[in-house]
């Protein structure tokens, strides 16, 4: 005979379910957030805030051009952000970026001047920058001097450099790829300096998050000592990270010059602070072990649209200045309150 189903009874289910302190735990943890995965909640609430803020404020905000502007104009803080990034995860700072945007695009923008081919003197632009960053690394490592002395005589060894080979005067490429680069649209009338960044957003955000070269920057920056005590070869990683760095600047000092189809002297001035703002903003810590390229990514757009917005609003740009400020120090105030 047949059986027909009866009512499951709650009490008893209850039971069969019924699940020990220990798994009721680790059922909790599962269903907890990772704290990446909360950073990169807080950052993407800010920035959506923002943008609603500012569409409040001024309709043209939301306009597709306007966000496409936005994009563009932050492209060269993301690509410094992301090498700054690496540089905070080992718990240093570099601040050569903003010199080493002018040298080695200036340089570059004066071989093609004077003849060279774009395929030549983009490489040798690239290999000053990566040149500097090693110098920063080698003085860290070797020389035993604190990054931000380290580096802040290397910022201005590279600035002075740079406005001797011209002077101290502008200098324009005339090379037509490479205003095509900077000046141009191509697929869905996107900048085409817009690609570049997002093919190194995904080659560093993959080294950083995938790699074993990844994972030792984050131990280095977490625990130097047992790091070191597990046969991790501290000195490569920390000359990886600021040649990372000096790498990213150039590469963003590049598309600035392309951009303008001209290198000044003074081009990257301040950007140093763009870098550690968007990286602090989007989850790196000032005290080593903590960062991602996509929060770093998110932060950089906040900065972004912080800007346009405030332009947008008529801000003054000294005032614009204080209110990054404040974020920076918001970011920083938080960063140390959830390290308690």
């Amino acid at each position: 005979m047949k059986l027909l189903p009866t009512k499951k009874d709650p009490a008893s289910q209850d039971n069969r379910g019924a699940m020990t302190p220990i798994e009721m735990e680790m059922e909790r943890t599962k269903r907890k957030l990772s704290p990446t995965a909360k950073q990169y909640l807080t950052t993407l609430s800010a920035l959506v805030i923002l943008i609603v803020v500012f569409t409040i404020i001024n309709n043209r905000f939301i306009a597709s051009q306007n966000i496409l502007n936005i994009v563009f104009q932050t492209t060269p803080i993301i690509i410094i952000a992301m090498g700054q990034t690496y540089v905070l995860i080992t718990g240093g700072i570099d601040l050569t970026i903003g010199s080493n945007i002018a040298f080695a695009a200036m340089v570059s923008c004066l071989l093609m001047s004077g003849g060279l081919s774009f395929f030549v003197a983009i490489p040798i632009g690239m290999l000053i920058g990566v040149s500097v960053g090693a110098i920063n690394g080698a003085l860290i490592t070797y020389g035993k001097l604190p990054p931000f002395i380290a580096t802040m005589g290397t910022m201005s060894a590279v600035r002075g450099a740079a406005q001797i080979i011209t002077n101290g005067m502008p200098v324009a490429s005339g090379n037509a790829l490479f205003q095509t680069i900077g000046q141009q649209r191509s697929f869905l009338s996107i900048p085409n300096s817009i690609y570049p960044m997002i093919v190194l957003v995904l080659i560093f955000g993959f080294i950083l998050a995938k790699t074993r070269s990844g994972r030792y920057l984050y131990a280095y920056g977490s625990n130097y000592e047992a790091t070191r005590l597990s046969g991790v070869n501290t000195n490569t990683t920390i000359l990886k990270a600021y040649i990372v760095s000096g790498f990213l600047s150039v590469c963003a000092g590049l598309l600035i010059a392309a951009k303008l189809d001209s290198a000044a002297p003074t081009a990257g001035d301040g950007y140093e602070l763009d870098a550690v703002a968007a990286s602090v903003i989007g989850g790196a810590s000032t005290m080593g072990g903590e960062g991602t390229i996509f929060g770093t990514f998110l932060g950089a757009l906040i900065i972004g649209v912080l800007r346009n917005g405030l332009n947008l609003a008529s801000i003054n740009t000294n005032y614009q200045k204080i209110v990054i400020g404040a974020v920076i120090l918001a970011a920083v105030f938080v960063d140390k309150r959830r390290k308690k």
